[in-house]
């Protein structure tokens, strides 16, 4: 009984199966896929840096340097105070000295970062000026010494955070 039930089901299902044939587009190559790729202009030679855009790359160059010079210096007295609070718990003389001197870290790299920062403005200012039509050129030297300064920056990051890291967490 429950099979003549389904038969007629089972006949309308069956009765989809046996649509018209149907034709698919061909996969061959088509014309257009066999044209000749035109060849990309080559890019426009960078314009240099006008005199002012120039002297303020330098200044900003120069105080990363100098900020790295300064956190190189107080590194040293960081890692040795890191060591000795190394396995120190936390609030321990060792372990609050090496708190003190990281924070003389973080102080001694802000040349860095703020050279960092000052380079980042420069290069969204000058971008702006030159979609507007104020200024051309000098992008590429400014982008040479944003990744200057964004190289220190990260390596003293990665420093600062090696030598968190050897000192235990409150």
């Amino acid at each position: 009984m429950m099979t003549r039930r389904l038969l007629p089901y089972l006949a309308l299902l069956l009765s989809g199966c046996t649509g018209g044939q149907l034709t698919y587009p061909s996969l061959a190559k088509r014309p257009i896929e066999s044209a000749p790729v035109a060849q990309a202009a080559p890019p426009p030679a960078p314009i240099a840096a006008d005199a002012q855009l120039t002297e303020q790359i330098a200044r900003f160059t120069a105080q990363a340097e100098t900020g790295r010079t300064g956190f190189d210096a107080a590194y040293a007295k960081a890692e040795k105070a890191a060591r000795a609070a190394s396995g120190s718990s936390v609030s321990s003389d060792a372990w609050v000295a090496a708190q003190v001197a990281i924070s003389a870290l973080e102080t001694a790299r802000n040349d860095s970062v703020s050279a960092l920062a000052s380079l980042d403005t420069l290069y969204v200012n000058r971008t702006s000026a030159i979609a507007d039509g104020k200024e051309s050129g000098g992008l590429d030297a400014l982008d040479t010494a944003r990744t200057t300064a964004l190289a220190i920056v990260d390596s003293q990051n990665d420093r600062i955070d090696a030598l968190k890291g050897q000192l235990a967490q409150p």
